[in-house]
């Protein structure tokens, strides 16, 4: 999937210390979608990075021509976000 980065989510990124070929793995590859609103989905994968299991989650306007990734993070607290 072709998609833009916000300003909002380049700060985010860099200030999260994520690496950009993450986000196009959960976009590309997510282990699940969850539709948040009508043009807001948060696309979420599992990743072990240095022996460490992470939930990464990226927001996705896909209202958007091409979609527009508005914020993305990451969380050991992967519990909170199983369905």
């Amino acid at each position: 999937m072709e998609y833009k980065l916000s300003k909002h989510a380049v700060e985010r990124i860099i200030d999260r210390r994520i690496d950009i070929q993450v986000i196009d793995e959960v976009i590309q590859n997510p282990d699940n979608q969850i539709n948040e609103n009508e043009c807001t989905k948060i696309f979420q994968k599992k990743i072990t990075i240095e022996s460490k299991l992470y939930l990464y989650r990226v927001y996705l306007n896909i209202c958007k021509k091409p979609p527009l990734v508005i914020t993305a993070y990451k969380t050991t607290k992967i519990e909170k976000y199983e369905n």
